[in-house]
């Protein structure tokens, strides 16, 4: 397994967006090392899809930085922060369901820099498909595939960029229990390969097992940082999470 090591490729510092008069993100710090998965955590409405779509472009934050290989990105558009090699999914799953598995890689391939020949394309959706797990399914309309399968396309087509830093936006969400063992150590292995994560996930035992540090947001603060067993025993991220102080 790859190590991690001291080079941080994510650094958000003071990162702060507002919608109106809801401050959905405010003042965030966090950072991911070089082959890490860092889980960011916390209950619904806390501010953590925000985060992600500040940190991938989606949004501008109102104010704050983000450094992502060494480069300021923040405010920077969703496009050129993916060809420097920042990929996400979507908490809710976006396959292009008019198009089979290979042309929707070929949709994420189409942002790879440098531009590849149409022989390297053919090469490289063959390659991700048998990475997810779905090299035989080729040819099958997206709108013909599971909700797993879904899922692994999403994440081909994310690595279709060949990223150094992914966001996983609650991509273990739905999954049965023996679909969830498939996905777990489908990022494991991710990992392995040296790629550096950032895990938004409401399961557990996920965290546990996966994640070398956890960020906790609740009402768009950061309330706590850790060692997932560490911050899941936090009297203030239990009283976020349960609503409920632990002094009681």
């Amino acid at each position: 397994m790859t190590a991690a090591s001291s080079e941080p490729v994510l650094e958000v510092s003071g990162l702060t967006r507002a919608f109106g008069g809801l401050v959905a993100v405010n003042s965030v710090d966090l950072a991911v090392q070089s082959g890490q998965i860092v889980g960011l955590l916390g209950p619904n409405g806390s501010g953590k899809t925000t985060a992600l779509n500040l940190i991938s472009g989606v949004l501008r934050p109102d104010s704050g930085s983000i450094r992502f290989a060494g480069k300021a990105i923040e405010g920077m558009p969703a496009h050129r922060i993916a060809r420097l090699g920042l990929a996400r999914t979507f908490q809710l799953v976006r396959v292009l369901n008019g198009m089979d598995c290979a042309e929707n890689v070929k949709a994420g391939l189409a942002f790879h820099s440098p531009p590849l020949s149409r022989g390297e394309i053919d090469e490289s959706v063959d390659r991700l498909l048998r990475r997810v797990g779905l090299a035989d399914r080729a040819s099958v309309p997206a709108s013909g595939l599971t909700y797993i399968d879904c899922k692994r396309l999403e994440l081909a087509r994310a690595l279709a960029l060949k990223p150094r830093l992914l966001l996983l936006d609650e991509w273990l969400a739905g999954l049965n229990p023996s679909e969830l063992l498939i996905g777990i150590e489908l990022i494991r292995s991710l990992k392995a390969e040296g790629l550096s994560v950032l895990l938004v996930e409401h399961v557990m035992d996920a965290i546990r097992s996966l994640c070398d540090r956890c960020v906790v947001m609740n009402s768009g603060r950061r309330i706590a940082e850790g060692r997932p067993d560490e911050v899941l025993a936090d009297p203030d991220v239990i009283e976020a999470y349960l609503g409920v102080s632990t002094d009681a």
